[in-house]
């Protein structure tokens, strides 16, 4: 039998908790009430100044005096789920350096509307800090998106709103929300939505860098009816799209997958970096594919809770850096599984994304066959996904506790963990295992062992770290669902107190060890594979 932990007290007391209110489903932002924001200052149709002065220079990121600004604790109030379509809306860059301005498409059957950029950190728990809003803007119902033949992409041929300046913005992961302005008379949208926007970091020497994971945002993202999963009249499989475009909205509330997968970690990474003086740095993964150099002399690379799109380039970039001594860290399951490419769209690089999920289907296969865009692992050149991230993507949907298999790790230190010892509901509903194929590195130190029931078939979910000869050091948790527990009642229908303080002191320890340098020099790996035997892999089941 498993036994359970029942020491919450005691983790407590050595654990950095983080005080939140948030959800693992859909960031809290669906069933709120009306915004508080203030009210912007420039005239209507252009951009605002700040709000509130930013706190620090040029946009460079003093983490501990960013946090210690007071918080915006109503920014996620009042947010729709969009199903009615009364305002939504995109911007042409999917991130900026702080002073470079962007464009906001807004689509609205309000007359008017406002834009407020809110940072998303810790702020003493209130998660987001307002830094500029704009003036009340007209609105306008912009023409419906199109679908384009055969690849099922949705995308749209939108008027700007309005240019929104960033100068002066702390480098930083930004939701822009827009909200409807009320006028007697007229029509009015429901509720607000959100843009998502990351200001990202000139330099990432010495730094943790947090990765937004947009290319898996917009996988998932329905907009027009297509994604990369289903689509059309049917919503099924066949139909899906192949090919999708960052020119158009983002579903539900606009930012429900950032707030899913990411949210909780960078508030709980901002918490601890501000505590212990870290440095980070933020990028997307779309930065990763075009600008390598920026993460050059970078102390760590992390991605967030569900990181599954990925290019050539991007998995490169990251193996080049491990391969150079930066730390990496994957804080989700079904990490680097699937395999895409890019393409330019009417508004700039890179804003169209290819993923046939079948060689056969991409017409890439005949002249490019190491670019055709199926899943990682499989031919024509399969590169399984192990290979970087140390553990294999197996199965969805499941749900299990996470049961420790190492405790003499590093990264258990302080929990006073024991072998055996479950923490309730930790692992799902994605999760990633050991397995025993060549492609997995060593040395390689399985830190949990969890029993886990995925479609009828028994196994194990795994989180793992291994060392390279760099010094490097990569850890996976093997469950999606560990970004839940970094926030306290996050996924409270499936964790409990103890899951949560697990969690979140071995974050810190893995923060505050990556981002000392090239953790494998202090902490190599400690390879269990000869005790633990795991199993070979058998391909995944993913749709």
């Amino acid at each position: 039998m498993k036994a359970r932990i029942g020491r919450a007290a005691a983790l407590a007391a050595v654990v950095l908790l983080v005080a939140s209110a948030a959800a693992c489903s859909g960031g809290g932002s669906k069933k709120s009430g009306p915004s508080t924001s203030s009210p912007g200052g420039a005239a209507a149709g252009t951009s605002g100044g700040p709000a509130v002065a930013p706190a620090a220079p040029a946009g460079a990121l003093d983490v501990k005096a960013e946090n210690a600004q007071p918080g915006a604790p109503a920014w996620k109030a009042g947010i729709d789920s969009g199903d009615d379509h009364g305002i939504e809306g995109f911007a042409d860059q999917v991130a900026v350096t702080s002073g470079q301005p962007f464009k906001l498409y807004v689509n609205t059957i309000a007359q008017q509307f406002t834009a407020t950029a809110f940072r998303i950190g810790y702020y003493n728990g209130a998660q987001g800090r307002q830094v500029w809003k704009s003036a009340a803007t007209p609105g306008r119902i912009q023409p419906a998106a199109t679908v384009k033949a055969q690849v099922n992409t949705v995308s749209t041929a939108w008027q700007p709103s309005l240019t929104v300046p960033t100068g002066g913005w702390p480098e930083g992961s930004y939701l822009i929300r827009l909200d409807p302005v009320g006028i007697p008379g007229k029509a009015l949208a429901k509720g607000s939505r959100f843009v998502p926007i990351t200001v990202k970091s000139t330099s990432t020497a010495g730094k943790v860098v947090l990765i937004n994971a947009v290319t898996t945002w917009q996988a998932y993202n329905s907009y027009g009816g297509f994604d990369l999963y289903s689509g059309g009249p049917k919503n099924d499989y066949a139909h899906r799209a192949r090919i999708v475009s960052f020119d158009r909205p983002y579903d539900t509330t606009g930012a429900d997958r950032f707030q899913t997968y990411e949210q909780s970690s960078i508030v709980f990474a901002e918490k601890v970096a501000a505590e212990h003086n870290l440095q980070l740095a933020y990028a997307t993964d779309l930065d990763l594919h075009e600008d390598p150099g920026l993460f050059q002399g970078a102390r760590a690379i992390v991605t967030l809770g569900h990181d599954e799109y990925w290019s050539s380039q991007m998995r490169d970039t990251v193996t080049k850096a491990r391969d150079a001594g930066t730390n990496v860290a994957f804080l989700g399951a079904n990490a680097v599984f699937r395999h895409i490419r890019f393409e330019d769209s009417p508004l700039g690089k890179d804003r169209v994304q290819v993923d046939y999920k079948d060689a056969a289907e991409d017409p890439m296969h005949v002249t490019n066959p190491a670019e055709a865009t199926q899943d990682w692992r499989y031919p024509p050149q399969p590169r399984p996904e192990n290979v970087l991230t140390g553990v294999l993507y197996e199965c969805n949907p499941a749900n299990a506790d996470f049961v420790v298999y190492d405790p003499s790790s590093w990264l258990l230190a302080g929990t006073g963990a024991k072998a055996g010892q479950a923490f309730k509901g930790l692992v799902g509903v994605e999760y990633d295992r050991v397995v025993s194929d060549s492609g997995t590195p060593h040395p390689i130190q399985a830190i949990s062992h969890s029993p886990i029931t995925c479609r009828k078939t028994k196994s194990y979910a795994d989180a793992a770290y291994y060392t390279v000869p760099s010094g490097a050091g990569v850890f996976a948790t093997g469950t999606m669902r560990w970004n839940c527990a970094l926030v306290d009642g996050g996924c409270t229908d499936k964790m409990d107190g103890p899951a949560h303080a697990f969690a979140q002191r071995v974050t810190a320890n893995l923060l505050l060890a990556f981002a000392a340098g090239p953790a494998g020099k202090d902490h190599p790996a400690q390879d269990n594979t000869a005790r633990l035997k795991p199993a070979p892999s058998e391909g995944g089941q993913a749709p």
